[in-house]
């Protein structure tokens, strides 16, 4: 449960960290902040004392001009303190929505840019979401923690300020106040707590509620649903899941309900005792009139600041553990260098080397590659056969550097993988997977996989070795048609067989922006045409066949292939200059 986790952060270490990125996102977010709660004690302060300073005067018998020049004043002050609240609330949001927005960028680097492996670690993955969680709204911990800080410092400030105001009082009455309100807080934060620690439980009826709808008004899937009729399954599924969230929001309201008459019963409680104790001093001429309408006013507004302390310092420690793990998230270890390391060598040709390369998944019993030795030279083709699971789509993304042997080495020219800078090593290869990435983005910028010096080019080349030139001249916009209709209205929707690589060369997605891409599906007839081939098995890999370097002086790639209907894989090797390519 949430509320018993030990956070790696504490609150203060997490408001100094916001305040820290407050200070070089936007400094003002620190001063509104503190404005805003100064104010909130000044407006109080001048509404406590309007009432009791004209009674003064009115029994004081004071003149018309004074009585007049007091009710101006602190009608003047009351306005003021008022336009200045409204005033800074209004400007206070776009800062804040600034700085969390600055949380949000460095939460999606560190998804973007993170090592593969962590992609597939559950607890990463766990991590992620909840730091998603935290920065997706205004009222989530990354925005709302200084509306959390306003209200505490203002209630710090009221309580400081009324504890000076009533410390002529008798002391016991401040601690029967004090007590009925800390008896009151323990039961509110019974009901939130019980709240807080079935929020799991409530997330997941909203993804289930959020997947279903998705689903139903999804517009790749709108076929299969009036075709196979699945309207009526699919709004039976939504109902069965939004009863069931019925039930539970029912408990939570029975929960908030018995704290709600418990903070009642305790607040006619204490105002009982204090007015009986203000007004046993009235009585005994203690206290006029003004005075006991000040301290009866005081002693309730006092209440307030000490409830306001309480249930402040308890939502801070809850957006505090929130705003831990997205700290944990955005340190959480990575495996690969991402920083320095060796230089890629500089050689007309790579050689890629595989020394006795075992891999296992984290939690698996068996290895899916064990003691494997393979090379690939420049120039030459390499195709790998095998079963559903036998280890080819992990064999290429040990080679690309996705992943790190659980024992031997992969060599580039000789030099283990892992010591160079991993980015700088991904910029060798280019990669079409059997699931690959189709972004709401124009044409072309789906097939170079970029949105800067496209080589139009190489781009119609590309398209035009897909057999799709007619259909791309054909959209509206040509290139520039969107694909998609999730951010683009005007977006336009290609059949499956259109956007998997068709006829020896790929569509979706691949650089021709400064790299050269190829990637082909199995076809028996080109490849038997193609020469003898040599074949080679290796354990765990499938078969393996090795195919003559072709002659003619041209420089050729190497190619590593799934011929199982599993992943369509390339990896081209090329000489220096070129990319490998999956």
């Amino acid at each position: 449960m949430k509320d018993r986790i030990k956070p790696k952060y504490n609150a203060a270490q997490n408001v100094g960290w916001m305040v820290k990125i407050a200070w070089k996102v936007r400094k003002r977010v620190l001063f509104i902040c503190v404005a805003m709660a100064a104010l909130e004690v000044l407006y109080n302060l001048t509404q406590l004392y309007v009432a009791p300073e004209i009674l003064s005067c009115v029994e004081r018998h004071a003149p018309v001009g004074e009585l007049l020049g007091t009710i101006g004043l602190f009608t003047l002050a009351l306005f003021l303190t008022m336009g200045l609240k409204e005033y800074l609330r209004e400007i206070s949001m776009y800062p804040r929505v600034d700085v969390r927005s600055g949380i949000v960028g460095m939460i999606a680097r560190k998804c973007n840019m993170t090592s593969f492996p962590n992609t597939l670690d559950v607890k990463f993955i766990k991590l992620k979401e909840k730091a998603h969680h935290s920065g997706q709204g205004n009222n989530e911990a990354a925005e709302n923690i200084w509306r959390t800080l306003t209200v505490l410092l203002q209630n710090v400030g009221g309580f400081l300020v009324y504890l000076a105001i009533l410390s002529r009082l008798n002391w016991v009455l401040l601690v029967v106040i004090a007590a009925t309100c800390v008896v009151g807080f323990l039961v509110s934060r019974y009901s939130s707590n019980w709240i807080f620690r079935h929020r799991d439980e409530e997330e997941t009826f909203y993804a289930k509620k959020s997947y279903i709808r998705k689903k139903a008004e999804s517009v790749e899937l709108a076929k299969d649903i009036r075709i196979f009729g699945l309207q009526n399954w699919l709004n039976e599924l939504l109902d069965r899941i939004h009863n069931v969230y019925l039930d539970f929001r029912l408990r939570c309201e029975k929960i908030k309900l018995l704290a709600d008459v418990t903070e009642a019963l305790l607040t006619m409680a204490r105002n009982g005792i204090a007015y009986a104790y203000l007004l046993h001093l009235a009585l005994r001429d203690s206290l006029s009139v003004p005075e006991f309408i000040l301290y009866f006013t005081a002693v309730s507004t006092f209440t307030t600041w000490v409830m306001g302390i309480l249930q402040a310092a308890e939502k801070l420690h809850e957006e505090s553990l929130d705003l831990s793990q997205v700290r944990e998230f955005l340190e959480y270890p990575e495996p690969f260098r991402f920083e320095g390391g060796t230089a890629i060598p500089k050689a007309d040709a790579y050689e890629l080397k595989l020394e006795h390369v075992s891999f296992r998944y984290p939690g698996a019993e068996e290895d899916t590659i064990h003691d494997l030795d393979l090379t690939v030279r420049p120039g030459e083709k390499l195709a790998i056969v095998g079963l559903n699971g036998a280890g080819k789509t992990t064999l290429v993304k040990l080679l690309c550097g996705l992943f790190d042997p659980t024992e031997g080495r992969v060599l580039l020219n000789g030099v283990d993988v892992r010591d160079f800078n991993r980015r700088e090593y991904y910029g060798l290869f280019s990669a079409v997977f059997q699931e690959f990435s189709i972004l709401d983005v124009t044409v072309a910028e789906n097939i170079a996989q970029t949105n800067e010096n496209i080589d139009t080019k190489k781009l119609w080349d590309c398209i035009e070795k897909a057999g799709l030139t007619e259909t791309i001249q054909k959209l509206p916009k040509g290139l520039d048609t969107h694909v998609g209709r999730q951010v683009y209205l005007d977006g336009v929707l290609f059949s499956g067989g259109q956007i998997p690589p068709r006829g020896g060369y790929p569509l979706w997605p691949g650089g021709v922006s400064g790299r050269r891409t190829a990637l082909r599906r199995p076809d028996p007839a080109a490849d038997a045409g193609a020469g003898t081939v040599q074949g080679r098995r290796y354990p765990a890999a499938g078969r393996t066949h090795r195919r003559p370097r072709p002659s003619g002086g041209k420089r050729h790639l190497s190619e590593v292939q799934g011929h199982d209907g599993g992943e369509d894989l390339s990896v081209h090797l090329p000489p220096a200059g070129l990319h490998a390519v999956l």
